[in-house]
């Protein structure tokens, strides 16, 4: 049957119907599915915050230390030279060797020396012979002034006579003051020479040991322009010290009386006690390295430490007994700024910021106070404190409102 006008306008109408009905379901879904993201992202990102490490606050004792190496030393050492030159003929002391003071270490030839001393005897027996003439001389002198005296008194000499006799007197008595001067420095020769010869043993100026020996037997010794060392001697190696090099910035808690211990190499297990006997002002500069020395005295009577041996010294410069210390980390830390989401703006944007991006980090520390943050109910909190001795790994909080057991935070991860 035929289909009116009207009907066919129905049926068009109602497949143009069925085609829109699609579009605004499928763009209705993709709204409900935005919608649905935001509301996960930002579940997501509330869920998702920082994780803070935390670390309690508590009392311990603290100790105070610094390290620094150095060698070992004798307290008294002594480098033996010879004054002359000369050749050795006798050598008497060896490595190790025990001496005491005035022994025999080393001997020169002595047979110039000795002819030089007969030389100086002789002249010295000179001019005592002349002082001999010249005392006779005054002898005879005097008796024959005395003699012209009597003469010119009974009129039988001339003046002249007495006057030539007064003269030879004056002159054989000043012969005798210029002998005795004479013999005086004859004696000083010898005493010179002798004295030189003594010189020829070298002997020990100390009672010790002999550390060591540069001379031997033959050897020519040329003391012309600088005296060499042929012994080296040490007083008492058992008492010993130790020199160590103090770093610049630990100079000022470093004192004399300041207790230490230290290790060397060939007894790895074994610490020896000792205390800073001096700590001295003059600087040592090496590469730009600025440190000053210490002197650490040693009881070394087991005689267990050597000479030059090199030793790592741990020096404690201060002890807190019960304090209330935190980690090192503690001060260091500081919250990070949070994140700002570029979500960008509008609607979208609106659904999937995160919640914490308007955030804002809390201001440092005014002035020059420190700061530690302690997590509360899940967020950090600053808390001002006073800190006082370090060891390195713990610092001891000296005032403030900071309580034992409180948590303060060491680093933070997951922001």
């Amino acid at each position: 049957m035929p289909t009116s006008t009207e009907d066919l306008q129905k049926i068009l109408a109602a497949k143009a119907g069925r085609r829109r009905w699609p579009r605004w379901g499928a763009l209705g879904l993709l709204l409900l599915a935005l919608a649905a993201a935001g509301l996960w992202w930002r579940q997501a990102a509330t869920t998702a915050g920082p994780v803070y490490a935390t670390a309690p606050a508590s009392y311990a004792d603290l100790t105070v230390q610094v390290t620094a190496t150095g060698a070992v030393q004798p307290t008294d050492e002594v480098q033996v030279s010879s004054e002359l030159s000369g050749t050795v003929r006798e050598v008497a002391a060896d490595y190790n060797d025990h001496v005491s003071a005035g022994q025999l270490l080393a001997k020169l030839d002595t047979d110039k020396l000795k002819a030089t001393v007969d030389h100086a005897e002789a002249t010295l027996a000179a001019a005592k012979a002349m002082v001999a003439q010249a005392a006779a001389t005054v002898v005879e002198a005097q008796g024959t002034y005395n003699r012209v005296s009597e003469l010119e008194k009974r009129g039988s000499g001339t003046a002249q006579d007495l006057q030539t006799a007064s003269a030879t007197l004056a002159r054989a008595q000043a012969a005798v003051e210029s002998a005795n001067a004479n013999v005086r420095v004859a004696e000083a020769d010898l005493k010179l020479d002798q004295a030189t010869l003594a010189k020829a043993a070298i002997t020990s100026p100390i009672d010790g040991i002999v550390l060591s020996r540069n001379v031997e037997v033959g050897q020519i010794v040329a003391s012309s322009l600088q005296a060499p060392v042929l012994f080296t001697l040490a007083s008492d190696l058992t008492h010993m010290e130790l020199d160590v090099d103090i770093d610049e910035a630990d100079i000022g808690k470093v004192a004399a009386g300041n207790r230490a211990e230290f290790t060397v190499e060939a007894y790895p297990n074994r610490r020896f006690p000792a205390v800073i006997s001096k700590v001295r002002y003059a600087p040592q500069t090496v590469d730009g390295v600025v440190t000053y020395q210490a002197v650490l005295s040693v009881d070394n009577a087991d005689l267990a430490l050597r000479p030059g041996m090199t030793a790592t010294a741990v020096i404690t410069v201060a002890s807190v007994k019960h304090a209330l210390v935190v980690p090192n980390a503690a001060l260091r830390f500081t919250p990070p700024a949070p994140k700002k989401a570029s979500g960008g703006s509008g609607f979208v944007g609106m659904l999937i910021r995160p919640p914490h991006s308007d955030r804002t980090t809390p201001a440092a520390a005014a002035g020059g106070a420190q700061r530690v943050w302690v997590l509360k109910g899940g967020s950090p909190m600053p808390v001002e404190v006073t800190v006082g001795e370090t060891d390195g790994s713990l610092t001891q909080i000296a005032a403030g409102s900071l309580q034992a057991g409180d948590a303060v935070i060491t680093s933070v991860s997951g922001s």
